[in-house]
């Protein structure tokens, strides 16, 4: 992969990586280095990021999930702080038939439910939603 193949975040982030590598002190990636490496495995995936900075694909895919784990976690808690539940508009005709609608309900603490709805009524999915919510 040469200089002009590369996006110029990733050939920065290669040239951080080849300094601290030049630097010879054998111990543990940086940090900074491995926040770097995770944004971008996130931007240009983890397959293309690992090869350009010379980093284990699956050790730099770990460190991603565990990144989203840890974003997914503290959306949650700041969702469960506000006093009502958010809600997302569903934008559609009033009916809709023959059309599949996947969604997830997620009330925290694990208590998930799964929907999948043929000819639904958009009204009926906000009726579904805050019977899930206020439920004890």
């Amino acid at each position: 992969m040469g200089r002009s193949d590369l996006p110029r975040d990733l050939v920065r982030a290669r040239s951080r990586f080849q300094a601290w590598r030049e630097l010879g002190t054998g111990g543990p990636i940086p940090p900074s280095l491995w926040k770097s490496a995770i944004r971008l495995a996130s931007i240009h995936g983890v397959s293309r990021t690992a090869a350009t900075l010379r980093l284990d694909y699956y050790t730099l895919r770990q460190r991603v999930h565990a990144a989203g784990r840890v974003q997914a976690a503290q959306a949650a808690g700041d969702e469960a702080q506000s006093s009502t539940p958010a809600f997302v508009e569903v934008a559609t005709p009033p009916m809709v038939f023959g059309t599949q609608c996947r969604f997830e309900l997620d009330k925290g603490a694990g208590v998930i439910r799964r929907m999948c709805l043929v000819g639904y009524d958009a009204a009926e999915i906000e009726m579904l939603a805050r019977r899930f919510w206020n439920a004890e």
